[in-house]
């Protein structure tokens, strides 16, 4: 295993670890390079993993990462144990300034040891007060939680961007010494932070929730394709097909109207797609047959056509270049031309959190009543006529929650239904929203178009599905096309993966809304049609 060495950026990287990078963009990178990087451990709360922080270690190279819940950005780096690599500080028209010495071998042969003694297990204060960093302003005392004079506490020594700390017993510290009395020379820290702010003490208690700088502002990014283009940071709900995509750092926006955006236009607005994905799924064809028998009614193969394009997988752990479907002489027909569609695919954004279905022109859902009156929001008529060209139809925005199937596939992707507000004093629901208060709110918003509550509640049952088995439908899309009334089993009846990835989950169908929803009650992804 290579070392991992860094150059230190106080208050903005440790090497490529950039604060502000999005847990998909560091776990990405990390899984790049398995020699370099050997074990991974990633730590969160099964509870609340949306709003909780998520930890990752880096045992074999000291190092741990701190992401908040919410947004799954970088807000912290800790290096605990010095021993494991090897950082420096290269100061502008200056030469480089090794935190540690690295361990050196000897010319010797292979069996040779490194020549700098085991017993060195971090830099002094001395080395960083005098040779590293410099001077500094006094620190902070950070008692024990039984504030005993013989326990251990910590005191913290702070620079702008970066902290060291250091065990000190209660019974040793004075405020009316300075840190220089306090701390012998040859004293080691514990650990040392990477933080975003002027000091610890003024940084601890808004690191998890400040908005930090974009990352293609900061300095020492990777050059190449690690690099995210401008980040879409929310995405707007409207209901009948219109999101409003908005940018934190330009505060500026753009809209995408379903059945109306062409792929000219989502290109100029988020750059290229990380991948184009095309696959025919046959796997929920009965329900589509079952839907259609509701109208006493045949489909077409028009119909069947389009209703093609309702079923196609965005599961990007078993892409398949064709799919094998047993039938009669006459379903093979009609098959043939559902498997036909030319043009139709996905567009992947995996590192803006996103998949953007491109088809031929299919009318976006109706508005929810409480919109009926547009709301002032873009008006843009259906343009019928123009069958054969392309345009956005479908969104799938992934949430990107840990221990979840999908996990990692797609960077957090937040987003938030504006018509829904619970009260006048509480924001609208969002992605970090239990479905349970999701499901309350869309169910009195919808339920005018509805003869009875319980003919809403059948229509709103939810359908179990499991990534794991390989034969059930691969995302959240599988359940548009006419049938959101499709029943299902009870959730929970899947299996593990193994001990962290759950691979059931239950999707709940609304008028132009598909929640697939986790055990834990929040949403690991949502169809907008």
């Amino acid at each position: 295993m290579s070392l991992f060495s860094a150059q230190l950026h106080p208050g903005r990287a440790l090497g490529f670890l950039v604060l502000g990078a999005s847990l998909h963009d560091i776990l990405t990178r990390l899984k790049a390079e398995p020699l370099r990087f050997p074990k991974l451990d990633l730590l969160y709360s099964p509870p609340d993993p949306v709003r909780e922080p998520i930890v990752l270690s880096l045992p074999a190279n000291g190092v741990r990462l701190r992401f908040d819940g919410p947004e799954q950005r970088l807000r912290l780096v800790e290096v605990i144990d010095f021993t494991k690599n090897h950082i420096f500080l290269k100061p502008a028209n200056d030469k480089e300034r090794d935190l540690v010495r690295p361990p050196t071998t000897n010319q010797a042969g292979p069996s040779s040891q490194p020549s700098q003694p085991p017993e060195v297990a971090g830099p002094t204060f001395r080395h960083i007060y005098q040779r590293f960093l410099g001077p500094t302003y006094d620190g902070e005392y950070i008692p024990d939680a039984e504030d005993s004079k013989g326990a251990a506490g910590t005191y913290v020594l702070s620079y702008p961007g970066v902290a060291f700390t250091f065990p000190m017993r209660r019974s040793d510290y004075s405020p009316s010494k300075d840190v220089v009395s306090l701390l012998s020379s040859s004293a080691i820290p514990n650990s040392m932070a990477v933080f975003s702010g002027d000091s610890w003490s003024q940084s601890r208690e808004t690191m998890w929730t400040e908005l930090l700088p974009s990352i293609k502002l900061t300095a020492p990014v990777v050059k190449g394709k690690d690099v995210c283009p401008d980040e879409v940071s929310l995405v707007k709900i409207y209901g009948g097909g219109k999101l409003e995509f908005m940018r934190n750092w330009t505060n500026s926006s753009f809209w995408v109207m379903l059945g109306d955006t062409t792929p000219q236009q989502l290109v100029a607005e988020l750059g290229p797609p990380n991948a184009i994905y095309r696959k025919n799924e046959q796997r929920m064809y009965i329900h589509k047959l079952r839907a259609a028998s509701n109208t006493m009614a045949r489909p077409s193969g028009i119909d069947l056509k389009q209703q093609d394009l309702d079923s196609t997988d965005t599961d990007q752990s078993s892409h398949a270049a064709s799919d094998e479907y047993d039938s009669n002489e006459e379903g093979a027909i009609e098959d043939d031309v559902v498997a036909n569609v030319s043009g139709e695919c996905f567009y992947n954004y995996f590192y803006l959190g996103f998949d953007i279905l491109v088809s031929t022109p299919a009318a976006p859902s109706r508005p929810p009543p409480s919109q009926n009156g547009n709301g002032g929001l873009p008006e843009v008529p259906f343009k019928a006529e123009s069958a054969d060209r392309l345009v956005a139809t479908k969104v799938i925005l992934h949430s990107n929650v840990p221990g979840s199937y999908p996990f990692n596939r797609h960077r957090r992707c937040r987003w938030e239904i504006p018509y829904l507000v619970p009260s006048s004093d509480s924001p609208p629901v969002n992605s970090e929203t239990p479905f349970s208060e999701i499901e309350d709110g869309l169910r009195e918003e919808w339920e005018s178009i509805y003869a009875s509550e319980s003919e809403a509640r059948k229509r709103q049952r939810g359908m179990v599905l499991n990534r794991g088995w390989g034969d059930s439908p691969g995302s959240s899309c599988e359940l548009l096309g006419g049938w959101e009334e499709s029943g299902g089993a009870t959730p929970g009846v899947g299996r593990k993966l193994d001990g962290n990835e759950d691979s059931t989950t239950t999707l709940y169908g609304f008028p132009g809304l598909v929640f697939e929803v986790l055990k834990n009650g929040y949403v690991s992804a949502v169809t907008v049609f």
